[in-house]
């Protein structure tokens, strides 16, 4: 398993994490024509338990979001490159790029579209946070700008860690980790907490859990990891692969 890759960090643009955390100066829950995620027809649920509901985001080229409202807090992650227009209800519209991987942070309460005039396809997985979260800080990346910062631990915090990679920023209720593996090799988790596992890149993962059917991830897959699961993740495809991981405290 390969050390988390240090170059992924110098890819986070924080003009673009900022205009994606955008919140506007008006209320729009129960606006006419403002749908909820569940009713706008390019996130598509995938999962949903008491800490997160998973959305799998999918815009093709030159296309667009219904005008939707983000009413709680949320995670993201680029499934591949992006670029596409904000359309934020009651602020300029702006132009965005974001890198494979680039992860982001949002405390909701806006509506917005999102327009692919670019005519490159947007991909994401958006991760709602059904719990209150508390002020956000930043760890071994910026990702919110403003907030502040925690040291960066120089070597993982124990064992569970290593496949999670370098925490990348926290609140009172979860630690983000965005972690590099190699080309080959097999890694057992067992999390002392509940975790939700992103694939962000690769292919042929396999997910093997004792008297279960194997289950085969790629890009954008999601799986749930209970506390003290045996799940064993074996990489078959000779490429590196990147998961981000989300761990919950159990309060």
């Amino acid at each position: 398993m390969s050390a988390f890759n240090h170059s992924r960090l110098a890819t986070v643009c924080l003009l673009s994490i900022a205009l994606l955390g955008s919140a506007p100066d008006i209320q729009t829950t129960g606006a006419p024509g403002v749908v909820g995620l569940p009713a706008e027809p390019h996130h598509h649920l995938v999962f949903e338990n008491s800490f997160v509901r998973v959305y799998r985001v999918g815009i093709p080229g030159h296309d667009a979001t219904l005008l939707h409202q983000h009413d709680l807090p949320y995670v993201s992650v680029s499934i591949g490159p992006a670029d596409f227009v904000n359309a934020v209800a009651g602020k300029p519209e702006a132009h965005v790029v974001l890198a494979d991987g680039q992860v982001g942070y949002s405390r909701g309460g806006f509506a917005h579209i999102a327009r692919t005039d670019s005519g490159i396809a947007f991909s994401n997985v958006t991760i709602e946070l059904l719990k209150p979260q508390g002020e956000p800080q930043n760890v071994c990346a910026k990702i919110i700008p403003g907030a502040t910062s925690v040291p960066c631990p120089e070597t993982p915090a124990g064992r569970e860690n290593e496949i999670f990679g370098q925490p990348q920023f926290k609140t009172d209720e979860m630690t983000v980790r965005l972690g590099s593996h190699g080309p080959s090799g097999g890694v057992v988790v067992g999390p002392a907490r509940g975790t939700l596992f992103v694939i962000v890149s690769g292919s042929e993962i396999q997910r093997i859990v004792r008297d279960q059917p194997e289950e085969t991830l790629s890009a954008g897959n999601v799986v749930w990891l209970a506390p003290a699961s045996n799940t064993t993740f074996v990489n078959r495809s000779g490429k590196p692969w990147t998961v981000l991981s989300l761990t919950f405290e159990d309060k």
